[in-house]
């Protein structure tokens, strides 16, 4: 066809797929001028109304409102700028979408009734200033009024959940059991138990921090003990008890005696709540940090060994 060509409305509906009566629409709301009329009182079009069409109708494919249409049209806003504009609100778009996924999926597999839901949603749309403030308000519940060790408070709240734009499913709901974890009562409770005891050491004059080489020697032994079968309640399980006893005891400048035994089974049993270390494990898959080791079986198999060998002690204590 020549450049004078003239389309009616039916010829640019076989031509662009388009109904007739969108077409139609395009024109009385003027986004697509007619070039003239027929003789009959038809509308017809030129290419510029062809190629005009098919720009009105690729903006919304992508989702551009008729207003913002009509901006680029009428050469108010260029294509790269309205471009721009939808690419990021289609961002925001698909991450919504995959947090509505996730909580979904989270509802799927929980069973979860309409009032969970209802908060896993809100949780899932928390911005990270809003994340940093539940930390904060945890940690102050756990923490507050309380000279518990400092290294230990600042890990706390330095350590806040940072869920990313493209987070996947599993981060998302690693997210969710972490808010449920931190608004639990119960946990608050026992979190806030270990305080109170870090708090008591340190006003008898424990201010030696978190104790990292004597932990680890602690995971290194035990850790090849489970490994070898030691049951530890068995005689075998001695030996590394005293080992360990004793470098309590110089850690701590206490005797080694069965009431050292005794203090050490408390210090572990405050200690050993295993949403704890849930908690960390929940961090860590939320800001894709490894995977940090768990200690459970270690302090577990301690405990167990402890019990036994606190003798009078226990009794008194």
């Amino acid at each position: 066809m020549t450049d004078d060509a003239r389309y009616t409305i039916g010829d640019l509906a076989r031509r662009t797929g388009l109904p007739v009566k969108t077409i139609r629409f395009y024109a009385d709301e003027g986004i697509v001028p007619e070039t003239g009329r027929t003789p009959a009182g038809y509308r017809v079009y030129d290419l510029a109304a062809v190629a005009r069409l098919d720009l009105v109708r690729t903006l919304r494919d992508l989702g551009v409102d008729l207003p913002t249409v009509r901006r680029v049209l009428a050469r108010e806003a260029t294509l790269a700028e309205v471009a721009a504009a939808h690419a990021e609100a289609l961002d925001v778009q698909i991450r919504t979408l995959r947090l509505r996924r996730a909580v979904l999926g989270a509802v799927a597999a929980r069973g979860a009734t309409h009032q969970e839901m209802d908060f896993m949603h809100k949780m899932a749309r928390l911005s990270d200033t809003e994340r940093k403030r539940m930390i904060d308000d945890f940690a102050d519940t756990v923490f507050g009024g309380l000279d518990a060790n400092p290294e230990l408070v600042e890990l706390v709240r330095a350590a806040t959940p940072d869920l990313p734009d493209d987070a996947t499913p599993d981060q998302v709901e690693a997210w969710i059991e972490l808010a449920e974890l931190t608004q639990d009562p119960a946990f608050r409770t026992s979190v806030r138990r270990m305080a109170e005891y870090q708090a008591a050491e340190r006003a008898a004059g424990d201010t030696t921090g978190l104790h990292h080489e004597l932990t680890d020697q602690v995971r290194t032994l035990i850790t090849q003990a489970i490994a070898d079968g030691v049951d530890p309640e068995s005689p075998a399980a001695a030996p590394i008890i005293a080992h360990l006893a004793a470098r309590y005891a110089t850690t701590f400048s206490k005797p080694d005696d069965e009431a050292l035994r005794a203090w050490l089974w408390h210090r572990l049993e405050v200690a050993c709540d295993p949403r704890v270390e849930r908690y960390w494990r929940l961090l860590a898959a939320i800001n894709r940090w490894p995977e940090p080791e768990t200690l459970g079986p270690v302090f577990d198999w301690f405990l167990r060994a402890l019990r036994p060998r606190m003798g009078q002690a226990q009794a008194q204590g």
